[in-house]
């Protein structure tokens, strides 16, 4: 007989998860919601939605590179509340300018740079945080949890951002999502458990040190520096896959948006089985097994929809089958890896470390969706495609080739260092 959880005895966990939860549907609704503002509202062109999106993932990839030693050296909690009010305060600021008749698409731009900065300072703070919340055994149970209602955002994030833009205006429905990180924030405020003590003997020294440490951690801890290969590895062929994916759904299958977003849809649902099976994988595999095996199944799942026929019917049922596959099994490696670098690594290296695997695996994709590209257009979709899910067994080659593969039980945290 399963027995219960004891996260669930734990209310400051369920006050950080319930946290999460509602600042995940935020992150989701904001991702859809201020291009849909954009055009709703100021009729933005194709290009000016380019421009949007670039500056999203630019400004994450330079916090992401910057943040390590910052979160590393402070209190990781008031960070997250920061990070929640700081979104609050930019997306409010929308529908007033809006409402005044100034609003502009130079304030869209800020706002979604601004807020994607906070986003991944936020994500690397709460991985830091969450290992000195619950303790080293609950570590995967508690990822897995996360990540479970992450999947659920993912599903219906985009869903209800569509709903709230459909219903309400354009200003209103940003509001109500800036409202969803005060809730988050209020929720972390609430938690009562006092954080781990910093060594006395800690003290910042500047960003590009703390790149440095990040990188110099990451490559000096064996299995560590494996799952950084691995992510810049997936990240390289992750960029080429997702550069060249819809248009070959659209194009080369001929499906409709519509369709496509089922699919996608499908892929929350898998999401949030895999959240429910990388334990189990791990306990019946081993860690390093369980996390070389999945990401290889996942490779190969993303395979169906790329050998699927160019019919509708033929092509959303592969496509809704590889979705589901492709992020179930894609799901457990992310929990699995993650929970094994906050079970080895000192707690006080976390930030640091976690900026490293951000911007080499942020970086990685960059490349990767310009090599998409390029190939996309001399070898044609599918071929390029299928070259890029050969890119993505090799991590899990080289995972199942290294000393990952013996880990069977997620290890001890080291001792504090600098």
């Amino acid at each position: 007989m399963k027995t219960k959880s004891p996260l669930w005895r734990q209310s400051d966990f369920l006050r950080l998860w319930g946290a999460q939860t509602v600042s995940d549907f935020g992150a989701r609704i904001t991702r859809e919601g201020l291009p849909m503002m954009a055009v709703m509202g100021l009729a933005a062109t194709p290009g000016q939605l380019g421009v949007l999106a670039a500056l999203a993932s630019g400004s994450a990839l330079v916090v992401g590179l910057a943040a390590g030693d910052f979160v590393d050296h402070a209190a990781r909690r008031p960070i997250l509340i920061a990070m929640d009010l700081l979104r609050a305060l930019i997306l409010v600021v929308l529908p007033i300018a809006a409402w005044l008749g100034l609003l502009n698409m130079l304030q869209v731009y800020a706002a979604a740079g601004l807020v994607a900065a906070a986003s991944v300072l936020f994500d690397i703070a709460d991985h830091a945080y969450l290992p000195g919340l619950v303790g080293q055994s609950l570590i995967t149970d508690a990822n897995a949890k996360i990540s479970a209602t992450e999947s659920v955002a993912e599903m219906g994030g985009p869903a209800l951002a569509g709903v709230l833009f459909q219903w309400l205006t354009a200003p209103i429905a940003v509001a109500v999502n800036a409202a969803t990180y005060v809730v988050s924030a209020s929720l972390l405020a609430r938690i009562r458990t006092p954080e781990p003590p910093l060594p006395n003997a800690m003290r910042r020294r500047g960003w590009v040190d703390g790149v440095v440490t990040g990188a110099r951690l990451s490559w000096g801890q064996p299995l560590v520096r494996v799952l950084l290969v691995m992510t810049g590895v997936g990240g390289l062929f992750g960029g080429f896959f997702s550069a060249l994916y819809i248009a070959f759904v659209l194009r080369g299958l001929g499906l409709s948006p519509a369709l496509l977003g089922l699919g996608i849809a499908a892929g929350g649902f898998g999401a949030l089985a895999g959240s429910a099976i990388a334990q189990l994988m791990a306990r019946r595999l081993g860690v390093g097994p369980a996390i070389c095996l999945s990401g290889a199944l996942s490779a190969l799942g993303t395979m169906i929809v790329v050998l699927a026929p160019a019919n509708p019917v033929g092509g959303v049922t592969a496509l809704v089958v590889s979705q589901v596959l492709g992020d179930a099994f894609g799901v457990v490696p992310l929990i699995l890896a993650v929970s094994l670098r906050q079970s080895i690594l000192p707690l006080n290296t976390l930030g640091r470390v976690g900026a490293t695997f951000r911007a080499v695996g942020g970086g990685a994709a960059v490349a990767g969706a310009l090599v998409g590209g390029a190939l996309g257009a001399a070898l044609g979709l599918r071929e390029a495609l299928l070259i890029a899910i050969g890119g993505l067994l090799v991590g899990p080659l080289l995972g199942a080739l290294s000393s990952l593969r013996s880990v069977r039980e997620m290890p001890i945290a080291e001792e504090a260092q600098p």
